[in-house]
């Protein structure tokens, strides 16, 4: 269902209203939306939690059945979030602005930890537990840290990813006054990847995606590590990165220390769809890989951004490519020539701080 999704040039994209206006949005699908109310009813604990904290521990349930593990495996758990329990912190805030009072569940229920722990609750884990804001590059850093915690054999399996729900009019009116949402009219909202737009083009959407690693080759895997890389640069501006991004031409030069330029057959960028995030992200694959630039897609113009999961989502895109063998274009960026079969995909994520990852797969 969700290759076929991809294989359309349909966004999913709604109009909603937030207090006095009306602004494109990502929310998720109404199935998805059962699943995650059906999962709320289904224990009086889970009633009280935020909308960030059900998405994860629906994606973790369904991840941990696909990977085979049993209730008996001791695993590790990060998954992260740029802004946490957005929507219950914000209730919350208004009550205690109204009545100078919290509920009692507001502290539990609404720090960062919460997420991992409640998954790990929901699963049954008796492993380490770790949750972390890294912004948008939030989920491909809970990546990098199971990686670090399996090569040092502290565990064999680590669950990992990030999950976001800032579908709120006071989020939406963050990123506006930054002056990065969209205000498009056209097809599509949110222009990512478009290098040439002459305006700003995010577009919010919501939702939960993680992973489970293991180390060595698994007959049931979906696909391989080959190359992890990192960086973070000086700062320029709070929320923007150099304009060439420094930071992901150390990060690519990282992840593909190993790997011959020629072999990466595609990269699914990070590109929020904005003017600056865009540009400067790829003329950093210009630096990196002059020009034999491989084929360049993200999923950010179809599902929005959807900040400390967007990672992820972009790392779920190119297993999907590769399990395919079909690479998925922008619809409103030129064709761009295929290197034929698929064998490794770079995922890039950045966010605010310019700490960015890269993740070279393969299968």
């Amino acid at each position: 269902m969700i290759w076929k999704q991809y294989q359309n040039s349909q966004h999913a994209f709604h109009l909603r209203n937030f207090g006095n206006q009306e602004v494109w949005i990502a929310p998720l699908e109404v199935a998805s939306k059962e699943l995650v109310e059906t999962l709320r009813r289904s224990d009086p604990k889970y009633k009280a939690l935020d909308d960030s904290v059900l998405f994860a521990m629906a994606a973790s349930r369904n991840a941990v059945a696909q990977a085979g593990w049993k209730e008996t495996a001791v695993f590790g758990i990060n998954i992260g979030s740029s802004r946490g329990a957005t929507t219950l912190f914000e209730k919350h805030h208004l009550e205690f602005l109204e009545t100078g009072k919290a509920p009692t569940l507001t502290s539990p229920t609404t720090t960062l930890g919460n997420i991992s722990s409640w998954v790990a609750h929901d699963l049954h884990s008796q492993g380490p537990e770790i949750s972390h804001s890294i912004t948008c590059s939030t989920a491909l850093h809970a990546l990098l840290n199971g990686v670090a915690w399996l090569r040092a054999g502290m565990v064999d399996k680590f669950l990992v990813g990030g999950s976001e729900a800032p579908l709120t009019a006071f989020t939406i009116a963050q990123m506006q006054a930054m002056k990065i949402y969209s205000k498009e009219k056209d097809e599509y909202p949110c222009r990512a990847f478009d290098l040439e737009k002459q305006q700003n083009t995010m577009v919010l959407g919501e939702g939960a995606s993680v992973c489970c690693l293991e180390l060595g080759k698994k007959e049931n895997a979906l696909a391989f590590i080959e190359g992890i890389g990192y960086a973070t640069e000086i700062l320029v501006h709070n929320t923007s990165i150099s304009a060439e991004a420094t930071c992901f031409q150390k990060s690519m030069q990282m992840a593909l220390q190993n790997t011959s330029l020629t072999e990466v057959d595609a990269i699914v960028m990070h590109a929020p769809g904005t003017k600056a995030g865009d540009l400067s992200e790829y003329k950093a694959i210009q630096k990196i890989f002059g020009e034999n630039i491989p084929f360049l897609t993200t999923n950010k113009w179809k599902m929005g951004h959807t900040f400390g999961a967007s990672g992820m989502l972009s790392l779920e895109l190119a297993i999907l490519m590769l399990q395919h063998q079909e690479l998925i274009e922008v619809p409103f960026v030129a064709k761009q020539k295929s290197r034929g079969s698929i064998k490794k995909v770079l995922v890039n994520a950045v966010g605010f701080g310019g700490n960015a990852v890269s993740i070279l797969l393969s299968i």
